[in-house]
């Protein structure tokens, strides 16, 4: 079951704040559902409209963003970055484009936040080369996600997006809310029934970190 609620003119903003809450089936895994978000073959499964979206600027040194952020106070950091987005034309919509920051933390009970916002356009020289689009803005975004038990969990994915241009928000927040419900459906198939997939994921995320281990480990040898 999915609870949907709204909150008008939140923070001042025109474009309403959504809240979407859910249970879903299968283990917690805060990078494989980010993945959901952030890959684009994965993000196409669920979000029609996707044209492109990456990570532009990973931040590696997640040591130091850890220590910024007051030593594990909001969580333990261990995805940091500046991410691009673009939408393709649609219903005679022009494309948008989107550069925001993006994060994901754990934390020891096993929950994770990932969230992310819009980077403000004094910073536009970061955008990639090429023809230039309407800016959407994700005033807000979050998913939390937090386990109910070894093979289940609930999330509460927040979110205020303003598309840009002329198109008043009760036009386009029916579309919004139709593409989150697809990414819980999706979600939901992938965590409760695509085991190899996520044990693929896992895998190659500890072949990853041995490897990080194995190269410091021979940085260090005498």
């Amino acid at each position: 079951m999915l609870e949907i609620e709204k909150i008008d003119r939140f923070d001042g903003h025109s474009a309403p704040m959504l809240r979407f809450r859910s249970s879903l089936k299968g283990p917690l895994v805060g990078e494989f559902f980010g993945k959901l978000i952030m890959d684009l073959e994965e993000r196409k499964k669920w979000d029609s409209q996707i044209e492109q979206v990456y990570e532009m600027y990973p931040v590696n040194d997640l040591d130091s963003a850890n220590i910024l952020m007051d030593y594990g106070k909001f969580g333990d950091c261990s995805r940091l970055g500046l991410g691009y987005a673009q939408t393709k034309k649609a219903m005679g919509i022009t494309p948008r484009e989107q550069l925001f920051l993006y994060g994901l933390q754990d934390f020891v009970d096993g929950s994770c936040l990932i969230w992310g916002t819009e980077v403000d356009e004094r910073y536009n020289h970061l955008l990639p080369n090429g023809p230039r689009h309407t800016r959407a803005k994700s005033h807000l975004f979050s998913a939390a996600l937090t386990p109910t038990g070894d093979d289940s969990f609930d999330v509460e994915y927040v979110l205020q997006m303003d598309i840009g241009g002329n198109i008043p928000s009760f036009l386009s927040m029916p579309k919004v809310v139709d593409t989150v419900k697809n990414l819980f459906k999706t979600a939901q198939k992938e965590f409760e029934h695509g085991a190899n997939e996520l044990e693929a994921f896992m895998k190659e995320k500890t072949e990853k970190i041995q490897s990080l281990a194995d190269k410091h480990s021979l940085l260090i040898t005498p």
